[in-house]
């Protein structure tokens, strides 16, 4: 195994998951949610708790997983989840009674977010994950964007698409729009952006305010 494989596989296997969250992981396998991994949950809610986020929008439910990670970090926020699946929408219900997450905290909408994000009202939230269709993600990137307030900060997990966006060889478009992606906002002035490669990769993008 090669150093960095090893590391890779170290700091995966380093998180520790709350209970209330393998139970929504096994719940998410189920239904084929694909939820994001425990080392990458870890890292979102070291964001949510360093923003002190109180109000946080995620672009798919994960059937739970996500949004329990997000809460964890910043356990007074308020959650709005979006997903064009019921099903997971029930799941994530399900998985924050278990975890005893008060109902005044959280916001389900069932619906497309292409449909959904436009009606948003604008630098309203500190954080908001995109985690859903992947053929959308510079749209809901997009949208995210504009969504946070100054300073707020837009999450993107699977950014490096299993390594494909490594590979110039490979150039399909959801492999090329996370590239761009990636590309355009470290070399934009508008926001400060970082990418992790534990786990399946993790986007971090935060704007910048403009008297900066």
């Amino acid at each position: 195994m090669a150093e960095s494989d090893a590391i890779r596989r170290y700091a995966l296997e380093a998180a520790v998951e709350p209970e209330s969250i393998e139970r929504a992981r096994a719940r998410a396998v189920e239904l084929g949610a694909d939820p994001i991994s425990a080392a990458v949950g870890a890292q979102i809610a070291v964001v949510t708790a360093a923003t002190a986020a109180l109000n946080i929008v995620e672009i798919g439910t994960g059937a739970g997983v996500s949004g329990l990670w997000l809460l964890h970090g910043s356990p007074r926020a308020t959650l709005t989840t979006i997903d064009n699946e019921p099903e997971h929408l029930a799941a994530a219900r399900t998985a924050f009674t278990e975890a005893k997450i008060p109902p005044a905290r959280s916001r389900f909408i069932t619906g497309r977010a292409a449909d959904v994000l436009p009606r948003m009202n604008e630098a309203s939230y500190d954080i908001v994950l995109v985690d859903a269709d992947p053929e959308g993600v510079i749209e809901y990137v997009e949208h995210g964007l504009r969504l946070v307030r100054a300073g707020g900060t837009v999450l993107v997990p699977r950014a490096l698409r299993g390594g494909a966006v490594a590979d110039p060889v490979r150039r399909d478009p959801i492999t090329t729009a996370f590239r761009s992606l990636i590309q355009e906002t470290q070399a934009s002035p508008a926001v400060l952006g970082a990418l992790s490669i534990v786990g399946e990769g993790l986007l971090q993008l935060t704007t910048v305010p403009s008297e900066l």
